[in-house]
Protein backbone atom coordinates (compact mmCIF):
# COMPACT_ATOMS: atom_id res chain seq x y z
CA UNK A 1 0.00 0.00 0.00
CA UNK A 2 1.28 3.47 -0.76
CA UNK A 3 -0.20 6.76 -0.13
CA UNK A 4 0.43 9.86 -1.79
CA UNK A 5 0.11 13.28 -1.03
CA UNK A 6 1.01 16.00 -3.34
CA UNK A 7 2.02 19.74 -2.91
CA UNK A 8 3.39 22.92 -4.42
CA UNK A 9 0.57 23.75 -6.68
CA UNK A 10 -0.79 27.71 -6.81
CA UNK A 11 -1.62 30.39 -8.62
CA UNK A 12 1.82 31.94 -11.10
CA UNK A 13 1.71 33.94 -14.52
CA UNK A 14 2.55 32.66 -17.32
CA UNK A 15 6.20 32.20 -18.03
CA UNK A 16 6.70 31.32 -14.45
CA UNK A 17 7.92 28.24 -12.90
CA UNK A 18 6.45 25.93 -10.11
CA UNK A 19 8.03 22.61 -8.57
CA UNK A 20 5.51 20.09 -7.44
CA UNK A 21 6.46 17.48 -4.58
CA UNK A 22 4.63 13.67 -4.41
CA UNK A 23 5.48 12.70 -0.41
CA UNK A 24 4.52 8.78 -0.42
CA UNK A 25 4.18 6.66 1.99
CA UNK A 26 5.47 2.98 2.81
CA UNK A 27 8.74 1.18 2.82
CA UNK A 28 8.82 0.24 -1.30
CA UNK A 29 8.44 3.19 -2.40
CA UNK A 30 11.69 2.34 -4.17
CA UNK A 31 10.51 -0.47 -6.14
CA UNK A 32 7.45 1.63 -8.05
CA UNK A 33 7.29 3.69 -11.11
CA UNK A 34 6.05 7.13 -10.78
CA UNK A 35 3.97 9.21 -12.67
CA UNK A 36 2.37 13.69 -12.85
CA UNK A 37 -0.47 12.93 -14.20
CA UNK A 38 -3.08 16.04 -14.70
CA UNK A 39 -6.85 17.14 -15.45
CA UNK A 40 -8.46 19.82 -16.25
CA UNK A 41 -12.35 20.84 -16.17
CA UNK A 42 -14.36 18.87 -18.58
CA UNK A 43 -11.32 17.15 -19.65
CA UNK A 44 -9.71 14.05 -19.39
CA UNK A 45 -6.92 12.94 -17.20
CA UNK A 46 -4.10 13.09 -18.97
CA UNK A 47 -0.11 12.13 -19.08
CA UNK A 48 2.49 14.28 -18.26
CA UNK A 49 5.58 12.65 -16.98
CA UNK A 50 6.99 9.48 -15.63
CA UNK A 51 10.03 7.88 -13.88
CA UNK A 52 11.34 4.29 -13.16
CA UNK A 53 12.07 3.17 -9.88
CA UNK A 54 15.86 3.70 -10.16
CA UNK A 55 14.78 7.63 -11.79
CA UNK A 56 17.07 6.38 -14.30
CA UNK A 57 14.53 6.88 -16.83
CA UNK A 58 12.35 9.42 -17.85
CA UNK A 59 9.29 9.80 -20.27
CA UNK A 60 7.40 13.19 -20.90
CA UNK A 61 4.37 14.03 -22.72
CA UNK A 62 5.11 15.87 -25.91
CA UNK A 63 3.54 19.20 -24.38
CA UNK A 64 5.28 19.25 -21.63
CA UNK A 65 9.37 18.01 -22.96
CA UNK A 66 11.74 20.78 -22.23
CA UNK A 67 9.78 22.97 -19.74
CA UNK A 68 8.78 20.00 -17.19
CA UNK A 69 11.67 18.32 -15.39
CA UNK A 70 10.65 14.86 -13.04
CA UNK A 71 12.79 13.32 -10.32
CA UNK A 72 12.85 11.14 -7.21
CA UNK A 73 14.75 10.91 -3.99
CA UNK A 74 14.33 7.47 -3.43
CA UNK A 75 16.04 8.08 0.36
CA UNK A 76 13.33 10.72 1.11
CA UNK A 77 9.92 8.80 -1.07
CA UNK A 78 9.46 11.97 -2.39
CA UNK A 79 8.98 12.68 -6.32
CA UNK A 80 9.09 16.29 -7.94
CA UNK A 81 8.00 17.90 -11.29
CA UNK A 82 9.95 21.03 -11.89
CA UNK A 83 7.54 23.04 -14.39
CA UNK A 84 9.05 25.99 -16.01
CA UNK A 85 8.43 28.23 -19.15
CA UNK A 86 4.44 27.59 -17.86
CA UNK A 87 1.38 28.19 -20.04
CA UNK A 88 -2.01 29.04 -19.41
CA UNK A 89 -2.68 25.53 -21.03
CA UNK A 90 -0.90 23.77 -18.20
CA UNK A 91 -3.84 25.02 -15.93
CA UNK A 92 -5.11 21.80 -14.31
CA UNK A 93 -5.53 19.50 -11.25
CA UNK A 94 -1.95 18.01 -11.31
CA UNK A 95 -2.07 14.31 -9.68
CA UNK A 96 0.86 11.91 -8.73
CA UNK A 97 0.49 8.20 -9.26
CA UNK A 98 2.49 5.13 -8.51
CA UNK A 99 2.71 1.66 -10.51
CA UNK A 100 4.15 -1.55 -9.38
CA UNK A 101 4.48 -2.71 -12.99
CA UNK A 102 5.88 0.22 -15.39
CA UNK A 103 6.24 3.64 -15.63
CA UNK A 104 4.58 4.62 -19.13
CA UNK A 105 1.85 7.26 -19.85
CA UNK A 106 -1.42 5.04 -19.36
CA UNK A 107 -3.55 5.66 -16.13
CA UNK A 108 -4.86 2.18 -16.05
CA UNK A 109 -0.65 1.27 -15.49
CA UNK A 110 -0.92 2.92 -12.05
CA UNK A 111 -2.19 1.32 -8.57
CA UNK A 112 -2.08 4.27 -5.90
CA UNK A 113 -3.23 8.05 -6.77
CA UNK A 114 -2.57 11.10 -4.52
CA UNK A 115 -5.82 13.99 -4.29
CA UNK A 116 -4.05 16.25 -6.54
CA UNK A 117 -2.68 19.74 -6.28
CA UNK A 118 -4.27 22.37 -8.68
CA UNK A 119 -2.11 24.39 -10.96
CA UNK A 120 -3.52 27.87 -12.43
CA UNK A 121 -1.51 29.97 -14.76
CA UNK A 122 -2.53 33.24 -15.84
CA UNK A 123 -2.17 35.23 -19.11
Amino acid sequence: QVQLVESGGGLVQAGGSLRLSCGASGHTFSSYGMGWFRQAPGKEREFVAAINWSGGSTYYADSVKGRFTISRDNAKNTVLLQMNSLKPEDTAAYYCAASAYSFGSSKYDYNYWGQGTQVTVSS
